[in-house]
């Protein structure tokens, strides 16, 4: 019994129910009743998290979130992240974090993992760090591919949130099992591959709005390309390094 977890997502379904969120999930059967799994998620919004935890409730499991340190520091949402068991990564002490992952998968939990690490600005599949392959190896589990589309629409990266009552279409796909076979690199590539159909697979069934910020460039959209997006993280990277340089320089 979770009954922090349980109150969470029973504010969660409220919420959701206000918004008028209308959700379309598939292959929730793929999530497995017992043992461990890394969740593998694509990022596109703030909130991806929330829904990615949505088909795990068919067999009445919780996923453990890696998420950034800030978040466990805040005064607001620490005891909240803490209270869940969810892991926080200090990007200046990574190996903490992520064997504090292999150990739950080891207990038989569902750590939820974003391979992209950032959200993507054009809601296509970013190029994947190698962390949810080498942890699945390590642990010996599989990884559950799981792409989420319109999350993007109710709050992301450059863009006003839209928590008000919008009846957004959230779709979810979870895919089959990807057992953690072969070097991390190939696994990488294969659970890269394995998430890029699905989403495009959702994507057939979705209306796009021409134009929209929203909507990637390929498809009419007025979202930037991966390359520029790509190019626009590298510039914000840049920024952060200089800004933290000068600060220690101080």
């Amino acid at each position: 019994m979770e009954p922090v977890y349980r109150s969470v997502i029973g504010i969660a379904r409220v919420v959701f129910a206000l918004e008028g969120l209308k959700f379309k999930v598939v292959g929730e059967e793929n999530i497995p009743a017992t043992g461990g799994a890394v969740i593998a998620v694509n990022h596109t919004g703030y909130l991806d998290f929330t829904y990615a935890g949505i088909p795990p409730r068919r067999v009445k499991r919780y996923i453990r979130f890696m998420a950034k340190k800030e978040v466990f520091d805040n005064k607001i949402s620490g005891p909240i992240m803490r209270s869940l068991k969810h892991i926080p990564v200090d990007r200046g002490a990574g190996a903490d974090s992520y064997q504090a992952a292999v150990a739950d998968l080891r207990k038989g939990e569902l750590v939820g993992v974003y391979p992209e690490a950032t959200i993507s600005r054009s809601f296509e599949i970013k190029e994947f760090k190698s962390g949810a392959a080498r942890m699945a190896i390590e642990a010996g589990v599989p990884i559950i591919p799981t792409v989420i589309w319109g999350a993007q629409r109710v709050w992301t990266k450059g863009f006003p949130k839209r928590l008000g009552r919008t009846n957004t279409p959230i779709s979810i796909a979870v895919g089959k099992p990807i057992e953690p076979v072969g070097p991390p690199s190939e696994l990488t590539e294969k659970l890269h591959s394995v998430m890029q159909e699905m989403l495009l697979a959702l994507q057939e069934d979705y209306d796009h709005e021409p134009g929209a910020y929203w909507v990637p460039a390929r498809l009419g959209g007025g979202a930037p390309t991966l390359e520029q997006a790509d190019k626009l993280d590298a510039e914000d990277l840049a920024a952060r390094n200089a800004a933290r340089e000068a600060k220690k320089s101080k």
